[in-house]
């Protein structure tokens, strides 16, 4: 059974005339009487009494709500379908890792809503593990995390490279590390670290850097905000290595200090992350070229001689 052999029923149904059909599907008579006849062969029965008029049978009655309601349904899809090629979808939904939304999205948010006010945002501030899950799952249509290959491998994927950036450590401002510019890992490692739960890219980093360095990392609490990670520097002796960019705030703050690491230089990278048939439709395009754009200009100041120096 085939969707044109519904639509052929249906006009025949409805105009009472093979002739009258065909003009109405823009097909010949005898086309029309080969549909019917092949969807009568399929089902078992006749569904037209071949009069001067054709009428509906038994089976032909049975059959046309049903008949209806599938071409119905089948017109709904396509037009649905046709509205997202177009760009018209109700929401567009992010995932990111915390200083991304805090930092990066804000600006694009407002740009992208500018452009697009008929599609309602929502975003959502996750790890990056958590970030790409629900993504392969199809809850977000785009996920803004910190690089892993093993998550991404998938030919489905599309992803593009946005930033990278140094971490940095965050103190209390009366630290006794604060006496240095640029931190040796020895001491680094020498005190007890707040880090990011389970599941969040940063830890996963941090971890291979003192594997890397054989040194033992000392975790003394897992959060997952960046303001549980400046309340809890702030009290004491613990220390967090953090990205650049979210630390910007913390170099207002008189009761915090950051610094630099020695080498080697702990580098995160950020990626977007998107699948290649959600980058066919406008909105999704729109923005994922906004992001591509502000972090392209947001990072490349953040990384210039003249930050560097004012960051230390």
């Amino acid at each position: 059974m085939r969707l044109e052999q519904l639509q052929a029923f249906l006009a025949v149904a409805e105009t009472g005339s093979f002739q009258a059909a065909a003009r109405q599907c823009g097909i010949t008579q005898s086309t029309v009487s080969r549909q019917i006849r092949s969807l009568e062969e399929a089902l078992g029965l006749p569904l037209f009494h071949r009069t001067a008029q054709a009428k509906l049978t038994i089976g032909g009655e049975r059959l046309l709500p049903r008949a209806r309601r599938i071409c119905q349904e089948w017109q709904q899809a396509s037009q649905d379908v046709s509205d997202l090629i177009a760009g018209k979808q109700s929401e567009l939904c992010i995932a990111g890792i915390h200083s991304v939304c805090s930092h990066l999205l804000p600006p694009i948010i407002t740009q992208f809503c500018q452009r697009y006010p008929e599609v309602q945002l929502r975003v959502t501030a996750l790890g990056s593990d958590r970030s790409l899950k629900v993504l392969r799952d199809g809850l977000v249509d785009i996920a803004i995390v910190m690089h892993n290959p093993l998550l991404t491998s998938n030919l489905e994927m599309a992803v593009t490279p946005l930033y990278e950036e140094p971490v940095e450590i965050l103190m209390a401002a009366d630290h006794p590390l604060t006496e240095h510019q640029v931190v040796p890992w020895p001491l680094i490692a020498h005190y007890a670290q707040v880090v990011f739960k389970d599941g969040y890219g940063m830890q996963r980093l941090v971890q291979e850097q003192f594997h890397d360095i054989d040194a033992e990392l000392k975790v003394a609490l897992e959060l997952n905000t960046l303001d549980a990670f400046r309340g809890v520097v702030r009290q004491g002796d613990m220390i967090a290595l953090l990205p650049r960019s979210a630390l910007t705030d913390c170099r207002h703050d008189s009761a915090l200090a950051v610094r630099r690491t020695a080498a080697p230089v702990l580098m995160r990278r950020v990626v977007m992350v998107t699948t290649q048939d959600r980058l066919q439709i406008p909105p999704i395009q729109q923005f994922c070229s906004l992001v591509e754009t502000l972090a392209a200009t947001t990072f490349e100041s953040l990384n210039e001689p003249s930050t560097l120096l004012a960051a230390s």
